[in-house]
């Protein structure tokens, strides 16, 4: 047996330098290369050496089996068989391993030996006829015709191309035993020459789901994206299997089908079911980078074929990568809802079952919600995918993978107050401090990390100021044409979440006309001068709408200086561009509007001054001394409508009132003027105060709009002294005797204006020699703590105190008037009108 197995291995070997099985080289050293980038070459060189002996594998497994098609027709041993092989293969010019594919499409009946059959028809009876020809004429035994027919024929079918890729699809298959090495096997031997960029083998469940069992040329987080296809997603896989038929699309990104790599493979697309039996188990898609070629007979039973290779490897499939919720195994879930309930974030792994694989994978089966990843990636990026491949720095020694090997490995639990914790996020190392604590539960470990500095709530504040900015990030590889957009730069830019981002300097195309100008300038100072850059443009959406957004990018370059991507953000600026518009037309309506109230309290003033001078002298009555004094409200567009009068009447009476118009403006000021003038003509009939009052609160309510006031009311009768008075919800006068002073009664009457109609009291007394009677208004006495009893009380204090201060005579009342100004308490910024009556000698 050993001459054999040396032959088998020598025919491995020189199969392996064909074109079908290149030798893999190995990369230059990178001496510029961080300790990181090592390791990466490292397991890219690796990866390699494991594919290029997996097609080893593949054709040691086809020589083994023509091998044992040989011991079948021959009836030889092993190593006899062997030897034949070899000794054909020299004679008919052609590798042992192409030869064996020959032996055993001759005696398969499958569709793989029906395509070689039909391909070299013709070729096999012009080689089978060569071969009787040359027989004939030579002089050896029985065998030499035999062989040099088997020679011929064997060299005309092996130059069928087809028929050794597939054969070393069908034995790679068999050797690796599962649908991820199906897939990487179709690519690369049968599929790859044909155009194909990258293919996928999808399982079948009756729930109408689909599991991705197997896939090749696709980016791994993609391929975890695409673990699993809930039932009604309208797939081209789905579609193969509902119609029971290969499902081509010309190109997939016209027919807006959702499938694995969609944005990256957006060419055409096939779909071929694979079944066993008549029964459907899975489907094979194909995708192409280009349009989809022409489906010739022969290349679509390749296809055929390489779907039964397909469903070959799904009767045994299992899934590997577990789902984070297995409602199978209670075990899992009461795990799950334990770490739910923790506030720490919790990851829960569980090794991934491969036969004597050192060290063991583990793979992510679950978060808790309290889990934010350091590194700022979404939770949806760590569940499902292996420890290594989510933290790769994680096997740094004494990192977290050998913490949780060991873990597994002895049962032990793991806790430490600090630990270095680091992820790889674009090439670029992000590490921060943690205590871990790590704990086996049957075949699943929790790892519970309390962050120390804070980075989680940093991350999800980052999460939610991009949300309630609305902004959006992008990064786009200037060399490969690879653009990533995140969740929130679709949303801002209209677009479904399977559109494809768009490009940077394709920005000027669904922009504004007029911002484009604008744009050209932005990747001018970005792309060619190679600096930082912002704009602000009017983004015109596929839905109509049309945004504004303020774009900021960045260059990134390479080692050599050379511009390698651009990365920045989109933000939505449009409700800050509309508040600064609406904000431009309030403020000139705001001009406009001071202008006019300026304009109003000035003409107010003006009216206002005209009635009631502010430097009136004093005004001599009969035997009564008036003086008067007005301050204004502290702020110039208060202007009030406080009024006095001191008049004497054709009748011989004195008319003295004081009044209070509610508001301020121009409209305080009319009404003023219409009541002070309605007042003067009443009081010429010779009626008393109250009536006076009556007949003007009908005035005031019939008269004018929605105007009150209050009012005081006085008749004085010289011959007599008598003083009848009246008030109107007006604070009474404060009369001052011998020094002291004392309020007048508060006889009734209501407001002017509140009704149509209504009755005043009046009052009446005799003024004596000496006497002081103060009229004001409520600017006077006014405080917004105090009652309006305990008001009237600190003005007949403040009255005597102005007494004593001032005097009482002719030349002392002014004074009395400014020191009840200067020194009352008051709180408000009404104005306040005040006047002053002083009873004389009769000849003085």
């Amino acid at each position: 047996m050993e001459p054999a197995v040396d032959a088998l291995r020598v025919g491995a070997q020189r199969g392996s330098t064909g074109p079908e099985a290149p030798a893999a080289r190995e990369p230059e050293p990178d001496r510029t290369a961080t300790a990181v980038g090592r390791l990466a070459g490292t397991v890219d060189r690796l990866r390699r050496e494991l594919d290029q002996a997996q097609a080893d594998s593949a054709g040691r497994a086809v020589l083994e089996m023509a091998v044992g098609v040989l011991v079948e027709r021959l009836r030889c041993g092993p190593t006899e068989a062997a030897r034949q092989l070899e000794g054909l293969a020299e004679q008919a010019g052609v590798t042992k391993l192409a030869l064996a594919a020959d032996l055993l499409n001759q005696a398969a009946a499958d569709q793989i030996s029906a395509l070689a059959r039909e391909f070299v028809a013709g070729a096999v009876t012009r080689s089978d006829e060569a071969a009787r020809t040359d027989g004939a004429a030579g002089t050896g035994g029985a065998v030499r015709p035999a062989r040099a027919g088997v020679r011929a024929g064997a060299a005309a079918r092996c130059a069928d191309p087809v028929a050794l890729r597939l054969r070393s699809t069908e034995a790679d298959t068999i050797a690796g035993g599962d649908a991820a090495t199906a897939a990487r096997s179709m690519l690369e031997h049968a599929l790859r020459p044909l155009g194909v960029a990258a293919v996928a083998i999808w399982a079948a469940h009756p729930d109408l789901s689909l599991s991705l069992a197997g896939s090749a040329g696709f980016q791994p987080e993609e391929a975890r994206r695409w673990r699993h296809v809930p039932p009604g997603v309208p797939t081209p896989a789905r579609r193969a299997l509902d119609e029971r038929t290969a499902i081509g699309y010309h190109v997939l990104a016209d027919a807006s089908v959702p499938s694995i790599g969609q944005h990256d493979v957006r060419g055409g697309r096939l779909a071929v079911p694979a079944g066993v039996g008549g029964r459907l188990i899975g489907v094979l898609e194909i995708c192409w980078r280009e349009a989809l070629p022409e489906q010739s007979q022969p290349l679509q039973r390749q296809f055929e074929a390489l779907a039964e290779v397909a469903a070959a490897t799904l009767e045994s499939w299992e899934p590997r990568e577990f789902p984070a919720a297995d409602v199978a195994d209670a075990r899992f879930d009461e795990l799950r809802q334990l770490t739910d309930g923790l506030f720490d974030p919790c990851l829960v792994l569980r090794v991934v079952p491969e036969d004597g694989e050192v060290p063991p994978r583990f793979v992510v089966r679950h978060v808790n919600p309290s889990f934010v990843d350091f590194a700022g990636r979404s939770t949806s990026a760590i569940v499902g995918a292996r420890l290594l491949e989510a933290y790769p720095l994680a096997a740094e020694p004494g990192g977290l993978a050998e913490k949780v090997e060991h873990v597994f490995a002895t049962g032990e639990p793991f806790r430490t107050p600090d630990m270095r914790l680091a992820a790889l996020v674009d090439g670029v190392p992000l590490t921060t401090r943690a205590q871990v604590s790590i704990s086996r539960h049957g075949p699943h470990l929790v790892v519970v990390w309390r962050l120390d500095d804070g980075t989680p709530r940093v991350a999800r504040l980052l999460q939610h100021a991009q949300r309630l900015g609305r902004i959006g990030g992008f990064e786009e590889n200037l060399r490969t044409r690879q653009i990533v957009w995140n969740d929130s730069l679709y949303e801002l830019h209209g677009l479904p979440p399977t559109a494809q981002p768009i490009s940077i300097d394709q920005l000027a195309e669904h922009a504004h006309p007029d911002d484009r100008h604008t744009i050209g300038r932005f990747l001018r100072t970005l792309l060619h001068h190679r600096r930082p850059a912002s704009t602000a443009f009017r983004l015109q959406r596929p839905d109509g709408v049309t945004r504004h957004i303020r774009v900021v990018a960045e260059p990134v370059r390479d080692p050599q200086s050379r511009l390698r991507l651009v990365r920045g953000a989109y933000q939505d600026i449009s409700a800050q561009h509309w508040t600064e518009v609406a904000l431009a037309a309030t403020r000139d309506q705001l001009a406009q509007s001071e202008q006019q109230a300026a304009e109003r309290s000035r003409l107010a003033l003006q009216l206002q001054h005209a009635i009631m001078p502010p430097a009136r002298g004093p005004l001599d009555l009969h035997d009564l001394h008036v003086a008067v004094r007005y301050r204004p409200a502290e702020k110039d567009h208060l202007v009030g409508g406080d009024w006095y009068d001191a008049l004497a009447l054709p009748t011989g009476d004195v008319l003295l009132c004081v009044g209070d118009v509610a508001g301020h403006g121009i409209e305080a000021a009319t009404g003023m003027v219409a009541l002070r003038n309605a007042l003067r003509g009443l009081a010429a009939t010779g009626a008393g105060p109250g009536q006076l009052l009556s007949w003007l609160n009908s005035v005031t309510h019939h008269l004018t709009d929605n105007v009150t006031a209050t009012a005081v009311c006085g008749l004085y009768e010289p011959s007599t002294r008598r003083l009848r008075w009246a008030r109107a919800g007006h604070p009474p006068p404060v009369l001052l005797r011998d020094g002291r002073a004392r309020t007048l009664p508060q006889v009734g009457g209501i407001l002017l204006g509140a009704l149509d109609q209504a009755d005043y009291e009046e009052d009446e007394f005799v003024l004596e020699t000496g006497d002081t009677l103060v009229m004001y208004t409520d600017g006077l006495i006014e405080r917004r703590d105090e009652s309006l009893q305990a008001s009237l009380t600190n003005l007949t204090a403040l009255t005597e105190r102005a007494h004593r201060d001032a005097g009482v005579n002719a030349n002392g009342l002014e004074g009395h008037l400014d020191h009840l100004l200067q020194y009352s308490n008051a709180d408000t910024d009404d104005d306040t009108c005040l006047v002053g009556v002083a009873v004389r000698r009769p000849d003085s």
